[in-house]
């Protein structure tokens, strides 16, 4: 399977990172890993649907409503 074209790419940004899960090739932190996964699993689950994989559709779609609930909770938790 090759990889898709057009892929984020992301800058050093210079700074130490701040826990060990930042220090993998340039991922960032939790909250920007969510917010990926939403975005790509939504476009995922559109090319499912597109070419009628209805399970892989559906549970790309679970995967999708995890996600987009992780964004919502952890900017609640932020605002307190």
């Amino acid at each position: 399977m090759s990889k898709a074209a057009g892929g984020r790419k992301r800058k050093a940004s210079g700074k130490k990172p701040e826990s060990p899960t930042e220090e993998r090739a340039g991922e960032g932190g939790p909250d920007e890993a969510v917010a990926f996964i939403a975005e790509t699993v939504a476009e995922l689950v559109k090319l499912a649907e597109r070419h009628r994989l209805e399970v892989l559709s559906h549970l790309l779609g679970m995967a999708q409503l995890e996600a987009e609930e992780r964004l919502r909770t952890r900017s609640k938790h932020k605002l307190s």
